[in-house]
């Protein structure tokens, strides 16, 4: 493998979780969100993860009750989402996550697997908590 650098966009957030039905990369967040309001208030990065179709696999996550347990009394969790190509996702991901080590992923957090990635993430909105500019490299 050689070099690689990603350009990535934030295609919003979703409070509701339904997230678009696409191949990507997908963040949980725990946040605060005034139903009055299309605001939300992004407190903390619970969990980075990928798939085919992002919206099932948040539908059907094995770690949701996991992801409830950094959510503290009166707020919810809220995702946001990037497309990625089913040829990277496992690459872009690992960046994500080696890079900001949410508390709940496990994979990747100590280790680096891929050649040198970077990873240049972009907005319409704003970018809440993730690092928009990054380099990671292999680290078994």
């Amino acid at each position: 493998m050689a070099a690689i650098e990603f350009n990535q966009i934030f295609e919003g957030y979703w409070v509701n979780g339904s997230l678009p039905k696409k191949s990507g990369v997908y963040f949980v967040y725990e946040c605060r969100h005034e139903p009055d309001s299309e605001m939300v208030d992004v407190l903390q990065l619970i969990y980075i993860g990928e798939g085919g179709n992002v919206n099932e696999r948040i539908a059907n996550h094995e770690k949701y009750e996991d992801w409830l347990k950094y959510v503290r009394n009166g707020n919810q969790l809220c995702f946001a989402f990037t497309a990625v190509e089913d040829a990277h996702r496992n690459r872009v991901e690992a960046a994500y996550i080696y890079q900001h080590k949410p508390p709940v992923n496990t994979e990747y957090k100590d280790n680096f697997p891929f050649d040198r990635t970077t990873v240049n993430t972009k907005s319409n909105g704003v970018i809440v908590i993730i690092k928009p500019l990054f380099t990671v490299e292999r680290k078994d």
